[in-house]
């Protein structure tokens, strides 16, 4: 996992004003072969990106091709990383360069991977969400995570979101699984010895 930590991110965004995007349509099943997670973000919407897979033909009407929508956050409409349970979706996401992902709804098995993997789903309010669309291409949002919120920085309109505590804290830290293990180890060690007694 990237040792990429996460506590406030100031950037522009890049919108996806498109509901019920799959991992599919995130990252193809015909790129699924590699076996690390890098090379990913190459691929990203590789289906929505070129015409006939061609490199060469990036279809000008896709956000992520337009240079007028750059940053670290990628904004997308409801019921974003449904369909299969792939982790590639998420680690094409993280390689491609975002560091957060907003919606007003994640699948859940999406979401969970999102977080293993270093990128930061915030979920708001459908309201909230169209706002962020409104926004000229000039626009910045700002995330924090320790205080768990996200505000649209030229209005200061702000709404908080949730996130589970202990994903919280691997990623401002920088952790994965095993990281956060190592870092409690001599709490391990500590408890262990009590039972042992």
């Amino acid at each position: 996992m990237s040792k990429n930590k996460i506590s406030i991110i100031h950037s522009g965004f890049v919108p996806l004003n498109i509901e019920n995007v799959d991992t599919d349509q995130i990252i193809p099943a015909r790129f699924l072969k590699a076996t690390t997670r890098e090379g990913f973000g190459k691929n990203l919407f590789r289906d929505w990106r070129y015409e006939n897979d061609d490199e060469t033909k990036p279809k000008k009407d896709f956000a992520l091709n337009n240079p007028k929508y750059r940053g670290e956050i990628l904004v997308a409409g409801k019921n974003f990383g449904c369909g299969s349970s792939r982790e590639h979706a998420a680690w094409a996401i993280h390689d491609y360069g975002f560091r957060a992902v907003v919606s007003s709804f994640f699948a859940d098995i999406f979401k969970n991977n999102a977080l293993n993997n270093g990128v930061l789903p915030v979920t708001v309010s459908e309201s909230f969400l169209k706002k962020i669309f409104a926004l000229n291409e000039d626009a910045t949002i700002s995330i924090s995570l320790p205080d768990q919120t996200i505000t649209i920085d030229a209005t200061g309109e702000k709404e908080n979101f949730e996130i589970n505590s202990y994903k919280k804290e691997c990623l401002i830290n920088g952790f994965d699984d095993i990281d956060y293990l190592i870092n409690i180890k001599s709490d391990i060690e500590k408890f262990e010895s009590a039972r042992s007694i």
